[in-house]
């Protein structure tokens, strides 16, 4: 518990949260920044995450004992416990989310009601990838301030998306802190090439003169960062855009085999068979009857 002359906000300024309190509650940064001249002193809120996401501009942040001085686009996360408070720069642009747990942490039953524990464990100050992320969060902005049919259900799924989306990079971060950040870079570059190349199938010794790296090297990253050679993971990435095109395009089996590069499909059914453990119109006929 915070001590007693921490002042507890369901939203700063506003009253402890109750049982009329939304779910999900998302503004922008200078909503109520700029009402307290861009300084929201030292606070707590009682049962309710919040993250911060400063998309440009800059903040002060007191978070407990520690003082973070951070320009966008950051997110700092904050469990209901951690006393803080910001000073931001004039203008600084961003969203603040504000999230109940049940939210955030679903049921108990629920066996992925922990997945987004990693987030709030402590408070955590990310740079991020805004790209996708701040899409998903003007499109919250929208919902929460035009509500209709299924307004809930659509703030919960727009949430749980950002937070998935910035599970991802968070897990990316810390591969890299444990890769070092140049062999999570070639492993990176190495995944783009698969995405860009995979039809042509091209021999891992494409791939390397491509990266300027021996194919014993690559092989090493690619174990240690993805858990397979290289060849298997283009393997990997072909045989999923098979899945995808067995399940979604209304083509012969020899028609995707040519659009996947394989000039035989009885190879490419052999193939199939060997990474899916059917054949490729097994496969298609078991999607058709799911």
């Amino acid at each position: 518990m915070p001590p007693p002359d921490v002042p507890q906000f369901a939203l700063y300024g506003e009253n402890p949260p109750d049982a009329s309190t939304e779910a999900v509650h998302i503004e922008l940064i200078e909503t109520r920044s700029r009402l307290y001249d861009w300084h929201i002193a030292s606070h707590t809120h009682r049962g309710l995450f919040q993250l911060l996401f400063l998309l440009r501009g800059r903040v002060r942040a007191t978070i407990d004992e520690q003082v973070w001085n951070c320009k966008g686009p950051t997110v700092i996360t904050i469990h209901p416990s951690v006393v803080h408070g910001f000073d931001f720069s004039a203008q600084a642009q961003g969203y603040v989310l504000t999230l109940d747990q049940g939210t955030l942490f679903g049921s108990k039953a629920d066996e992925r009601s922990d997945l987004f524990a990693p987030l709030f464990l402590q408070p955590l100050q990310m740079r991020f990838d805004p790209d996708r992320i701040e899409i998903l969060l003007e499109q919250l902005m929208a919902e929460f301030s035009a509500p209709a049919s299924g307004h809930g259900l659509m703030l919960g799924w727009l949430a749980r998306c950002v937070l998935m989306l910035l599970l991802r990079q968070q897990k990316d971060r810390d591969s890299a802190d444990v890769a070092g950040r140049a062999d999570f870079d070639s492993f990176s570059r190495f995944r783009t090439l698969v995405d860009a190349h995979y039809r042509e199938q091209w021999r891992i010794g494409l791939y390397c003169a491509s990266l300027n790296m021996t194919e014993s090297r690559l092989n090493r990253l690619c174990l240690r960062l993805g858990g397979k050679s290289a060849f298997d993971l283009t393997q990997q990435r072909l045989m999923l855009e098979a899945r995808r095109k067995l399940t979604y395009v209304p083509a012969s089996v020899s028609s995707i085999a040519y659009e996947l590069g394989y000039q035989d499909a009885a190879y490419f059914s052999r193939a199939f068979k060997r990474h899916s453990g059917m054949t490729p119109k097994q496969f298609r006929q078991e999607q058709k009857g799911s």
